[in-house]
């Protein structure tokens, strides 16, 4: 036997969707352009890295500042617009299912499609899912540095305490 569920929505519920999709059609949109930028900051920062030589940021003794030499120099600029690319692809990911969620909203509600309405549910859903995966990871990754500083910490005050 097949469950039907039979929803209706009122005339307050339908209106709070249709804000919804609006306000998060404009987020998306916000999201996508800062997309954009971060990929050219990714791009503008590794071209402003290459056009500086590595001589010349290295010393008289081929050394950068704190002992760096200066081939650290030509890894660090791949590195640094690396991870800008990185975070791009991850950021893109909550922006993309709320732009399908607001897009499939407005479409549901313009032709009273029960289909489409669950299909943008359903993206709405992936997109709070991310973000909280994305919390739950920032939260690990927030512990274990603050356990590493203690460790850090507590070894360097053994450190002290041994001289």
């Amino acid at each position: 036997m097949e469950n039907q569920n039979n929803l209706t929505l009122s005339d307050l519920a339908v209106d709070a969707l249709r804000a919804s999709g609006k306000w998060c059609m404009f987020l998306a949109i916000v999201g996508f352009i800062g997309l954009g930028f971060l990929l050219l900051l990714a791009i503008f920062m590794y071209a402003a890295m290459s056009a500086v030589p590595e001589m010349a940021m290295a010393g008289a003794g081929g050394e950068m500042p704190g002992g760096m030499g200066a081939g650290i120099f030509g890894a660090m600029k791949g590195l640094l617009s690396g991870l800008y690319v990185v975070l791009a692809i991850v950021y893109f990911f909550p922006v993309y299912y709320l732009y399908q969620y607001a897009k499939g909203m407005k479409s549901a509600l313009d032709s009273s499609n029960s289909d489409m309405l669950t299909e943008a549910l359903v993206n709405l859903k992936s997109h709070h899912k991310f973000l909280g995966i994305m919390t739950i990871v920032m939260i690990s990754i927030y512990i274990l540095f603050f356990i590493g500083m203690i460790i850090y910490a507590a070894s360097m005050a053994s450190a002290v305490s041994g001289m």
